[in-house]
C-alpha cells in the first residue's frame, strides 16, 4: 500500500506532519510526499518518505501559464501517478494542496471545511475529517487524518533527528567555534507579533550568561537579518552563524542546553530534535502550536509577563550537562 502527503510547507507545519510519515511507515505502508522546493531540504533523508515529490509552486504562481510551469506541473503530475497512491492526504487545506492531492488520482482526505483555512477547496476531497473537539494540537489534528484512511496513529511525536546524519560542514565548524556551554536565542519570526523583541531577549540572554554561564548564540534564517543584527548590536559578546541549512541548524540546536523563540519553525525543529525550548507565545496558541514533545517552556502570554518570571522558566529548561 501506498501513501501520498501533500504538506507543501512552512517548516514547522511540515515538521509537525511528520508522524504522520512515521505511523504510516510502521504500518508497512511506502510513504511519499509532496513539499514546497525550499522546504524539501527538510525532509532529505527521513528514512520513513520513500520518494519526495517537488513543487515549485512559488515559481508557478509568478509564471502562470509560461512553457516553464506547464511542463513543470506536468512533470509533477506525472510523478505522483507513477507513483499510484492509494490515498492522498492533503495536510494543508488550501487551494493549491487541494489541488495538487487531487493530480494524484487517488482517493483524497483532507480536513472538512470548517476546519480548513480556505474552506471552499474542502470540494476537492474525497473524505473530509472534522477531528473531535478535544483534539487541539496540530500534529494531533493531522494524525486524524491517518484514522480516516485505516492506517493507525503509531507514532505521535515529530522526530527530525535523521537530519542529524546528513553532513553540514559550515555547521560543524561554527559549533566547534563556540564557547560552552551555550544557549540559542532566535529572535525572528513570520509575523511581528509573534516575536518578543530585541530588548527582552537581549536582557534574557544576558541573565542566562551571568547566572548559568551560557554563551549566547543569535538563530537566523532567510527574512531575520533585521533582527539579528539588531539583537547582535545588544549582545555585542554573542556569536552568530552563517546562514545555514535544514541539517546545519539541526547540528547547532541539538549543540545547545537551550533553545529560546516564538512560534516559529526553527522553535518547532528544536522541539523535534528533543531540545529543550522557552517558547514564547501571545497570537497563536500553544496548546495548538506549541512544542509537542516537551511543553514545561511554554510562556502563553509573552508580552503580559516580566523579565523575571521568563528567567525562571528558562532556567527550569536548561540541559544538564
Amino acid at each position: 500500500m501506498k501513501l501520498l502527503i501533500v504538506r507543501l510547507s512552512a517548516m514547522g507545519d511540515v515538521i509537525h506532519a511528520l508522524p504522520l510519515a512515521a505511523s504510516a511507515a510502521a504500518a508497512g505502508e511506502t510513504v511519499g510526499w509532496v513539499v514546497e522546493l525550499a522546504f524539501a531540504g527538510l525532509l532529505e533523508g527521513n528514512p520513513h518518505c520513500a520518494r519526495l515529490f517537488v513543487a515549485d509552486t512559488k515559481s508557478w504562481r509568478r509564471r502562470p501559464l509560461t512553457p516553464g510551469t506547464l511542463r513543470g506541473i506536468r512533470a509533477l503530475r506525472r510523478q505522483m501517478r507513477a507513483f499510484a497512491p492509494d490515498h492522498t492526504l492533503d495536510v494543508q487545506g488550501l487551494w493549491k494542496s487541494a489541488w495538487i492531492a487531487r493530480m494524484a488520482g487517488a482517493s483524497v482526505a483532507g480536513f472538512a471545511a470548517g476546519e480548513r483555512r480556505e474552506g471552499s477547496s474542502a470540494v476537492l476531497g474525497h473524505v473530509l475529517v472534522t477531528p473531535a473537539p478535544d483534539v487541539r494540537h496540530i500534529v494531533d489534528r493531522n494524525l486524524a487524518l491517518l484514522c480516516a484512511v485505516g492506517i493507525p496513529a503509531a507514532v505521535r511525536a515529530p522526530d527530525a533527528a535523521y537530519l542529524l546524519a546528513r553532513p553540514s560542514a559550515t555547521a560543524d565548524a561554527f559549533v566547534a567555534s563556540l564557547p560552552r556551554p551555550f544557549a540559542v536565542f532566535h529572535p525572528g519570526a513570520g509575523r511581528e507579533d509573534k516575536t518578543w523583541g530585541e530588548e527582552r531577549l537581549a536582557r534574557l540572554a544576558q541573565q542566562l550568561s551571568e547566572r548559568c554561564s551560557l554563551h549566547p548564540v543569535i538563530s537566523w534564517g532567510p527574512g531575520d537579518e533585521a533582527r539579528a543584527e539588531r539583537l547582535a548590536a545588544l549582545l555585542p559578546g554573542a556569536s552568530r552563524p552563517p546562514l545555514l541549512d535544514f541539517p546545519g541548524l539541526a547540528r547547532l540546536y541539538s549543540s545547545s542546553r537551550l533553545f529560546v523563540g516564538g512560534d516559529t519553525g526553527p522553535l518547532h525543529l528544536a522541539d523535534a530534535l528533543s531540545v529543550p525550548t522557552l517558547a514564547l507565545f501571545g497570537p497563536t496558541d500553544p496548546q495548538r502550536n506549541g512544542p509537542y514533545r516537551e511543553r514545561r517552556g511554554v510562556v502563553a502570554e509573552m508580552s503580559g509577563v516580566t523579565d523575571a518570571e521568563v528567567a525562571k522558566v528558562a532556567e527550569t529548561m536548561i540541559r544538564p550537562l
